[in-house]
């Protein structure tokens, strides 16, 4: 039987910002489906159900995910060809791109950072390496190179001295016992405000939504359940994260599987998840807690589903209240339960795509072998 195809272990950088192009659903939809199909796949999500969740062949799904293991975030970016031949050596372009990301001062010049203007400058008549280069096209070979002119930001690492024995231990449950894996977590704040949104309208009249300066019914959280090897998606809206809460999702889960035998839950480190009562209550019931490491919660098969929940529920509504707000939720649960695909069925699509392959090769022939 081949190896599953599935996304190698991600670095805590990669995870957090996996998760921000996911959740701001913000720039090239290409990238941002193509960040979702990486995401799903390191929580542990097989090749058709992350097919189901980004409406993508599994081919594609598969190809993504090599591409990813190959190039890294690059990956998630579109290549587009044209334009005339290089004038600029690919020698000087690494030149160009190592200059910008040394601090000016090491080059002996005046400054803290560089401006266009100052850095064509340098090139052009201080630097060791002179070239000559405009303006327009330096920033040009900065865009490609992934240089852009932004704040400093910190940024925080997984200090989780045990991260890479959950992120192992994730990862085995998940492979060997996807029908007895599930996923928690909470998915918010729910604020009954517009909510700005795309969506298909006649050409220069976009839907217009109501203004609100006045935000009265307070916040909730979205309590979510998703049984990995099922592909189902459940939850309750709460009015705040509690232990009580965690321990009702969690008993939710221990009843999909009734039969007692053991099962995993995977959730991140809030303290609402660890309490001695929990604790308790699973090592009782044969439910083990994976926990993902700290600042690592993209290692969480549901995050991935979350993504679909604010596009279609939150993005582009304006909900009058929380009671209706939870309404639409649960109607795009149930109609997104009732269109996950069965892995008995997936297993019947591909022994049928199999044969139609096998058909066309016996018909017309072996293919030709794909280039390197």
């Amino acid at each position: 039987m081949a190896d599953l195809v599935r996304v190698r272990r991600l670095s805590d950088q990669e995870g957090q910002q996996l998760l921000r192009i996911t959740r701001r659903g913000t720039g090239s939809p290409i990238r941002l489906r193509r960040a979702m199909v990486v995401l799903a796949s390191a929580g542990g999500n097989t090749v058709p159900a992350i097919a189901r969740l980004v409406q993508a062949g599994e081919d594609t799904i598969r190809q993504v995910i090599h591409r990813f293991n190959e190039m890294g975030m690059a990956s998630l970016d579109p290549r587009w060809a044209g334009g005339r031949p290089r004038q600029i050596s690919p020698d000087e372009e690494q030149f160009i791109v190592e200059t910008a990301n040394t601090r000016p001062e090491k080059l002996g010049r005046p400054f803290t950072r560089w401006s266009i203007r100052k850095l064509a400058d340098h090139l052009r008549v201080h630097s060791v390496r002179r070239i000559r280069i405009g303006r327009q096209r330096l920033r040009q070979i900065l865009h490609r190179h992934k240089l852009t002119f932004q704040r400093t930001k910190t940024w925080k690492e997984s200090t989780d001295p045990q991260r890479d024995a959950k992120l192992a231990r994730i990862e085995h449950v998940s492979s060997h016992f996807p029908q007895r894996v599930f996923a928690f977590d909470e998915f918010g704040p729910l604020v009954i405000r517009p909510q700005a949104g795309t969506g298909w309208a006649p050409a220069g009249h976009p839907r217009r939504l109501p203004a609100n300066y006045h935000k009265l019914h307070g916040v909730r959280q979205f309590h979510g359940c998703y049984s990995v090897g099922d592909d189902q998606l459940w939850g309750a809206v709460r009015c705040r994260n509690c232990a009580a809460n965690t321990f009702a999702a969690l008993k939710s889960i221990r009843a999909a599987r009734p039969d007692g035998a053991p099962i995993y839950v995977i959730l991140d480190n809030l303290s609402a998840h660890k309490g001695s009562k929990i604790r308790q209550w699973a090592a009782r019931n044969k439910v083990e807690l994976c926990f993902t490491p700290t600042y690592a919660s993209w290692a969480n098969p549901i995050e991935a589903q979350f993504g679909p929940l604010r596009t279609f529920v939150m993005a582009g509504s304006n909900h009058p209240n929380h009671p209706a707000l939870t309404r639409k939720l649960q109607a795009y649960l149930r109609w997104r339960n009732a269109n996950a695909r069965h892995p008995d069925v997936l297993a019947a699509q591909r022994r049928e795509r199999a044969r139609i392959r096998s058909e066309r090769q016996r018909r017309w022939g072996q293919p030709a072998a794909r280039a390197a």
